[in-house]
């Protein structure tokens, strides 16, 4: 068993342990080693059309599939996937780049719920450092919120896509106004639609590899990058603090990075609670059950698990539809293909997670906004819905090859609460580091999420009553077999009951796993894993409650905030300090 020592090691370098060791290995005397289980992406991360294309590739992704609890009546084998990024950069390099900070009420929720330094006015300094906002004519921007000169690229596709245009019209007209959903007033209960906010840069995306490691920062002497090297457990000594990490490389051999100073768990909302599982700090009993000798008697490792649902709500559209042949086509084009490396312009340069809408519904969550809807142009392919969504295309189209045809032209519009009260949890199922935990969301578990849902897709179908006259809109296509059990007939209002059973059946998740190691029960306000020493996690799940929109721009601001923590905790010198 071979052994290095560093000063800090981090382990997972996805969207915030690559800001962290960025950040500390700033400071030339600290050693830094990073840890990730995957390797340095592969160049088709840097096209954003082709996010999808890394998911259920075992290069590039966990390959993790959870129990959707109540939900997931349509979808095959009643499994979820849950795409977790598995490389530098980790879900921040396969997602759909959506840059969505949250409501400024949520952080003051976190703050006032006993998160001291969690604010909304504390964190923002740290969104700002990091980010590299370019100007665009097309949206509204409160210039005092945003960073210009931070390593992580910020832009608005372009060409901006007719049909992301008019479903801001059409969320005007039925009464959200344009606003900068991340500035410092996401607005009040009316709340905000624009045009997307995304994690590129020149059209490519900016994931935390390509924005705060590659290039110079991973050439750094005090900073040792270790790819496919799969954390096993944290080493701690009898009185509980952490020395290091045991780890594996793809030989099957055992190796230790010893940490004088700490060691910084950065491997999500499932991997971190699996890697202190693992490690002997967790619920007894179920440590016990799996194996595992119990160091630390930790109920809440696992716990809280929270995530955000969407349900896609799919209508023909035979001029703002962007078919998936034009898709190929742009990437089978060498001189698109040219013209989007030279100029970051082109059906490339996004996810077609193009434009979004916040607002509340009324149903309780005052503080925030609990309502999102999404807008793609595009009706995506028959392998995306059946494959990587895993939804059981026969029931949700009926005559899924016709819908979902290469040159077929349709649009989404994604209903989406984002203040879910359903908690869901992560079990450990094994001693074996290789064998993935339980993952159950528990989706509506809690009524109030249900209620919520129905609200939202009515006001996704007020939006759409309110498109632009004139570009050929197509009816709502309901599942054929809801429709038929509800007795629904084209163009009247739905029941609630066909809503409830529309999302029982095909809600989807947005990927936004989090608050299983939260602050409060699992670390402190410092992310100090309380009961150790030495020890912090930090990423999506240390949140107290998910964030009322996507989360990678939390997730990136939490990598930024903890680097500051941990340098003032030692005396690390970073070359800026925004904290207070």
């Amino acid at each position: 068993m071979s052994q290095q020592s560093f000063d800090f090691v981090i382990v997972g370098g996805g969207s915030a342990g690559a800001v962290i060791a960025a950040r500390l290995s700033e400071d030339r005397s600290c050693r830094v080693a990073l840890l990730e289980a995957g390797q340095r992406p592969p160049d088709l991360e840097l096209i954003p059309v082709q996010c999808a294309a890394m998911q259920k590739d075992p290069a590039t992704d966990w390959m993790y599939t959870a129990d959707p609890g109540r939900a997931g009546l349509g979808l095959n084998g009643r499994r979820i996937p849950v795409p977790r990024g598995k490389m530098l950069g980790g879900s921040s390099g396969i997602n759909y780049m959506a840059y969505v900070r949250g409501h400024p009420g949520d952080f003051d929720a976190w703050a006032d719920g006993g998160a001291t330094g969690w604010s909304y006015a504390e964190v923002l300094p740290y969104f700002r450092k990091s980010e590299r906002l370019a100007p665009c004519e097309s949206v509204a921007i409160d210039p005092d919120a945003h960073g210009t000169s931070g390593p992580l690229g910020v832009c608005v596709r372009s060409p901006v896509l007719r049909g992301a245009r008019e479903f801001v019209a059409a969320a005007e007209a039925a009464g959200i106004p344009q606003g900068d959903y991340n500035g410092r007033d996401r607005g009040g209960p009316a709340g905000a639609v624009s045009l997307m906010q995304t994690s590129t840069a020149a059209g490519k995306r900016s994931s935390t590899y390509r924005a705060f490691l590659e290039g110079a920062v991973e050439q750094r002497p005090n900073l040792t990058i270790l790819t496919g090297a799969h954390a096993t457990r944290v080493l701690l000594s009898e009185s509980l603090r952490a020395t290091g990490v045991e780890y594996r490389t793809a030989d099957g051999a055992t190796h230790v990075a010893s940490a004088a100073k700490e060691v910084v768990l950065c491997a999500g909302a499932v991997g971190s609670p699996h890697l202190l599982l693992l490690s002997g700090i967790g619920p007894r009993a179920e440590l016990a059950a799996a194996g595992v000798r119990c160091l630390l008697d930790a109920p809440h490792v696992g716990k809280h698990l929270q995530d955000h649902l969407q349900v896609p709500l799919f209508f023909p559209a035979a001029a703002s539809g962007v078919p998936m042949n034009d898709v190929t086509r742009a990437l089978e084009d060498e001189c698109a293909m040219d013209a989007w490396r030279t100029t970051g312009n082109g059906l490339m340069a996004s996810s077609l997670y193009d434009a979004a809408a916040w607002f509340s519904t009324g149903l309780g969550d005052p503080h925030s906004h609990d309502a999102q809807i999404g807008f793609i142009p595009s009706g995506y392919s028959f392998e995306l819905w059946h494959t990587l969504l895993n939804v059981d295309t026969a029931q949700y189209f009926g005559d899924a090859a016709r819908h979902l045809a290469a040159d077929a032209r349709s649009i989404l519009v994604l209903a989406n609460p984002v203040l879910p009260h359903s908690e869901g949890e992560i079990v450990l199922e094994s001693a074996d580091p290789d064998v993935h935990p339980a993952i159950r969301m528990n989706y509506y578990g809690e009524p109030h999420d249900l209620k919520v849902v129905v609200a939202v897709l009515r006001r996704a179908l007020d939006i759409m009553a309110h498109w632009p006259k004139g570009s050929s809109l197509g009816p709502w296509l309901v599942p054929p077999a809801l429709a038929a059990k509800h007795g629904y007939q084209e163009g009247t209002a739905p029941s609630d009951a066909l809503l409830e059973d529309l999302a029982l059946h095909f809600s989807i998740t947005v990927y936004h796993l989090s608050c299983t190691c939260r602050i409060g029960d699992v670390v402190d306000p410092q992310l100090r894993v309380l009961g150790m020493e030495a020890l912090r996690v930090a990423d999506a799940s240390v949140m107290p409650r998910v964030v009322s929109g996507n989360t990678n721009a939390a997730s990136i601001m939490i990598g930024e905030r903890a680097a500051e923590l941990i340098a003032a905790a030692h005396g690390v010198a970073l070359t800026e300090v925004v904290g207070r």
